[in-house]
């Protein structure tokens, strides 16, 4: 058995890591609002994502959804049975090529994603209450730029 003691290793500090510190705050709002909507309404932090989607974007495939979402393709399969299988999710022949399903969100599921909408609107509100509207407007600059910077990554 060899001594590693000695060794030097590279350190990683997540707390200053960028990847861990936006993972944990995006858990840590993520879940802030989905105790409420979980409570209220018997959804998953994945299903009110999928929901969220299909209220802005109608008729997509699921794989649509899991790439809007960046969620796991799995994830996202068995968020949309829950919601189907609950009836706020429907599934249609899509009306450009009948091989392909699209998603919609049925009545019931309107009537959910008007309630949770505005609550998760005003819980944003709250937590950008803490930054000056000068930041407000950096924060969404850098957000928007790390973003284009990772799917340029992405695609090489």
């Amino acid at each position: 058995m060899t001594n590693t003691s000695h060794v030097e290793h590279h350190v990683l500090e997540l707390e200053r890591f960028l990847p861990y510190r936006l993972s944990v705050l995006s858990n840590t709002v993520s879940q802030a609002i989905a105790e409420l909507y979980e409570r209220r309404f018997a959804l998953s932090i994945t299903e009110w994502r999928v929901m969220a989607v299909l209220g802005r974007y109608e008729d997509l495939s699921a794989r649509e959804v899991a790439e809007r979402t960046a969620m796991d393709k799995v994830a996202v399969s068995r968020a949309l049975a829950r919601l189907i299988e609950a009836g706020r999710v429907r599934r249609l022949t899509a009306t450009h090529d009948k091989r392909q399903s699209v998603l919609r969100l049925t009545p019931k599921g309107w009537k959910v994603y008007d309630e949770v909408a505005p609550l998760a609107l005003e819980h944003e509100r709250r937590l950008l209450a803490h930054l000056d509207a000068d930041e407000q407007r950096w924060l969404t600059r850098i957000l928007d730029k790390l973003w284009q910077a990772e799917l340029e990554e992405i695609a090489r």
